[in-house]
Parts: structure tokens; C-alpha cells; sequence
């Protein structure tokens, strides 16, 4: 397997996305939204709701963006694993619309077992060219470490050494994984479980992605006072695997006009070193 060589500054070509109001919704019970009352987050799960208009939970600005794709080269996908993620939205997203997308590498950074690739991403209104959002992904490539690269920085952690002022506990679904990839990421690391195995797990793993939108749901619940429009930017480091059926704890601590915050399984944590920026 070998990394595509002198990665960074490569632009994949222009990709387009069209969504429209059945997909926003899909998302939002994707993420579990309505899982534990169908009645608490009608404005991410329903169009007809009397007196409720329907809302984009902001961390879908993902799926926008995912489909600018660069070649990473003849990698080991069962050894590719989600490690970072933001995406910051220069308005609230319309429940439909189409956007254009365009990603660059921006980052390669060799971490000895495997390189971390970060990727970021711009999409406009495909119609008007008005910006919509932007998105970074970071990628774990296990096995194409040790060619010499960069080995990056480490921040101090955002999160305050006191107790959270929100938590907030969702459960996960045995077959969250099974209906998140309806949303549009068929990795079978989510679904195989010959795939799963060889990658080095027992069992498939849910999408990190779906552990990112539980997560934006807590921030929404919490800090925005159930507004999803108020969630402006979000990022966050995965830090273990999630396996469906798990509970999921987020920890929240505001912060001036902002929030950090932290997703644990059992204790253990799964998304960490995570900051928001809220809306006034």
C-alpha cells in the first residue's frame, strides 16, 4: 500500500451535491434525534408540525462537503480511521438546495504507525455562489507512517478543569450504524464484519460521523437552547471507537460566547478536545 505522493495541495475536481427536505430529516434520525421522546426535536425530524418550522441540524454540512473526494493513493481502507473533524457554516443550511464542492489537502503529517491526512473543504450554492460552509477532515492512514514528514503539534485541550455545566446521555441504536450509512456512507467498516475484522475490530464500529451528530444534538439541546441555528462551528478529535447500542455522555462547559466539550462511552472517551461557536 503505498500514500499518494506530494499530497499536499492536491484539489480533487468539483463535486455537486443536491439535498433535499427528506434527506435533512433522514440525517437528523440518523443521529438519533426524537430517539428518546419523538416529541423533543420536531423541528430536526418533521415538516408539518403545527407552529414548528423544520430546522438543519449544522453538523450535516459533513454530508454536504464529503462527496469532494482527493486520491489519497493505494491505500488500505480497512485501516482508514476518522480522527478529526469541524465545519463551520456561513448561514444557517436550507432544508434543500445543491451546493459545489471543492477539497484541498491541506496537511500531511507522518505519525510513525500511519500518516494523518487533513483535508479541507469549501462549498457554495451551486446556483448563486454564495458560500454555504466549510469543513476539515483528518484522516488516521495506519501503515503509511515513517516516510519522513512533519510530525505536527499538539494544542493544550480546550476543556476546563471543573465540572461540566451540561450532561446530557443518548443511547445508541444496535442498528445505528445500519441506518446512519443511509445518509450516504457506505464504508463497510460500518457494516461487514469480515471488513470490520480487518481493520482490527470484533465487530463493526459505528460511523464516527454518527458519534459527531449525537454530539451536535447535546450542543444544540444544551448551550443553544434547542435552537440548531445558534450552532455557528464545531470541532472535535475521535479518540476510540463506538460500537452500536452504546450510551453516549457529552459534557459541556460554556465558554464566553462558545462551548468545549467531551463524549465518553462507560467513562471512556470517545470525542474530546471539542470547542463550538454559538450564534448570539
Amino acid at each position: 500500500m503505498t500514500l499518494a505522493p506530494d499530497l499536499a495541495g492536491t484539489q480533487s475536481e468539483p463535486a455537486t451535491f443536491a439535498w433535499a427536505r427528506d434527506d435533512v430529516l433522514l440525517y437528523a434520525l440518523a443521529v438519533g434525534a426524537g430517539g428518546e421522546d419523538p416529541a423533543s426535536e420536531l423541528a430536526l425530524t418533521t415538516e408539518n408540525t403545527e407552529g414548528v418550522r423544520t430546522a438543519v441540524l449544522p453538523s450535516f454540512a459533513e454530508l454536504i462537503t464529503r462527496h469532494a473526494q482527493v486520491d489519497l493513493g493505494d491505500i488500505d481502507h480497512a485501516r482508514v480511521v476518522h480522527a478529526e473533524q469541524s465545519f463551520r457554516l456561513a448561514a444557517p443550511l436550507p432544508v434543500e438546495g445543491s451546493a459545489r464542492v471543492t477539497a484541498t489537502v491541506t496537511e500531511v503529517l507522518d505519525k510513525g504507525s500511519g500518516a494523518l491526512v487533513r483535508t479541507a473543504a469549501e462549498a457554495v450554492d451551486a446556483r448563486t455562489g454564495a458560500p454555504l460552509a466549510s469543513t476539515v477532515r483528518t484522516l488516521f492512514l495506519g501503515g503509511e507512517g515513517g516516510f519522513g514528514g512533519p510530525r505536527g503539534a499538539q494544542a493544550p485541550s480546550p476543556v476546563p478543569d471543573r465540572a461540566p455545566d451540561h450532561e446530557v446521555t443518548y443511547r445508541t441504536g444496535p442498528a445505528q450504524a445500519l441506518l446512519y450509512r443511509l445518509t450516504g456512507d457506505r464504508n463497510p467498516l460500518h457494516s461487514d464484519p469480515a471488513f470490520a475484522a480487518r481493520g482490527g475490530f470484533d465487530r463493526p464500529i459505528l460511523h464516527g460521523m454518527c458519534t459527531y451528530g449525537y454530539t451536535a444534538r447535546a450542543l444544540v439541546a444544551t448551550v443553544c437552547d434547542g435552537d440548531a441555528e445558534r450552532l455557528v462551528a464545531m470541532d472535535a478529535r475521535f479518540t476510540r471507537p463506538v460500537l452500536p447500542g452504546q450510551a453516549l455522555t457529552v459534557s459541556v462547559w460554556r465558554t464566553g460566547s462558545g462551548a468545549a466539550f467531551r463524549t465518553a462511552v462507560d467513562g471512556e472517551v470517545v470525542l474530546d478536545r471539542g470547542t463550538a461557536e454559538l450564534a448570539g
